[in-house]
């Protein structure tokens, strides 16, 4: 395993030079660009780095630009925080302490800028997580849309516990914590009008307990991953990438929520490449699945965890594929581009 460097980590938090850009592009634009200027070591994209001569603490930035600030289920400030626990999470850590910068239009109204910390401070303390410095910036008009926020997430890992995106082995159950879509359906219906965002809300929460649930398990938890940006097909098609295995997943088995479903359908989107921002993916030992299963089920959080497929022994490396409710199989293609910008 290997961290890439110091600064951003996983190419969805690098920020682009345009819309659009997303999933094979980003990544051509980091292997060609940001990497090498910034000394970038070889090995898998991670959603956290390893600490620099401290292998049991690990380190998460994320900058946050959703449009609108508020959503049903959330908002930028809760979103920041839970973005960035969430991706000290998924390197088995336990987070420690967070950072928070603001960079705030001219003329912003006050009241909206102290919701928007009211609910940072809120997620902060419900997830534990203390807030111990920041910064804040004020620009002029038009430099920036109301308020971004940046987040740094430091966090310890449990004992035994060292998944990666490049561990995935054959024979892995793949699990997911609960239903797909809500977020990235919800941002984009609340900001076009669309009127969605009266059945479903945004899934954005914490997710380290359900880490720290699985932590028993130690290295049969192989890879932990939450498919933000991109959605399950891009987290998936990262891990098969990194690990060089072939996923094998059953459509049936994937939860994707009515109202979800229905606005995907009328937008022409396939729910595997939609935001989420409180579910997780895990490849664990087969003889674990069971007991991983289990643990995730006892937390709130993971009430609705399935399995959704497995890593087949023998597949094509990198390849995902869907067994679909037909019973014919189709390949599940990294997204080429950021289909829903500004979701988080």
């Amino acid at each position: 395993m290997t961290a890439v460097c110091p600064t951003p980590h996983h190419e969805d938090d690098v920020v682009l030079l345009g819309h659009g850009a997303g999933g094979r592009l980003t990544a051509e634009l980091l292997e060609s660009l940001v990497l090498p200027a910034l000394d970038g070591q070889g090995g898998p994209l991670e959603d956290a780095a390893l600490l620099p001569g401290h292998p049991d603490l690990v380190v998460s930035t994320d900058s946050f630009v959703v449009s609108p600030l508020f959503f049903p289920g959330g908002d930028i400030g809760g979103l920041a925080v839970h973005g960035t626990v969430n991706d000290v999470a998924m390197r088995g850590a336990r987070p420690l302490a967070l950072t928070v910068a603001l960079i705030v239009e001219e003329g912003l109204p006050l009241p909206e800028l102290r919701r928007v910390v009211r609910s940072l401070g809120a997620a902060a303390r419900a997830a534990e997580v203390p807030v111990i410095t920041g910064d804040t910036k004020v620009v002029g008009r038009g430099a920036v849309d109301r308020v971004f926020v940046n987040t740094t997430g430091v966090g310890q890992r449990h004992p035994g516990l060292r998944p990666s995106a490049a561990l995935a082995r054959p024979g892995d159950a793949v699990l997911l914590s609960g239903p797909i879509g809500l977020h990235g359906t919800t941002v984009l219906s609340t900001r076009e009008g669309l009127g969605f965002e009266s059945d479903i809300a945004s899934d954005s929460r914490p997710l380290h307990r359900l880490v720290a649930a699985l932590a028993p398990l130690g290295e049969q938890v192989h890879t932990l991953r939450d498919p933000t940006r991109g959605g399950l097909a891009a987290a998936l098609n990262e891990i098969a990438r990194d690990s060089r295995v072939a996923i094998d997943l059953d459509e049936d088995a994937i939860p994707v929520p009515d109202a979800v479903r229905s606005a995907c359908d009328l937008l022409g989107l396939d729910p595997l490449v939609v935001a989420n921002e409180g579910c997780m993916v895990a490849f664990v030992a087969p003889a674990a699945a069971d007991t991983a299963l289990t643990a995730l089920r006892a937390r709130p959080e993971g009430r609705d965890a399935v399995r959704i497929g497995e890593v087949v022994p023998g597949g094509p490396e990198g390849r995902v594929t869907l067994r679909t409710l037909v019973g014919a199989r189709r390949v599940v293609d990294m997204p080429l581009g950021e289909l829903l910008p500004r979701i988080c």
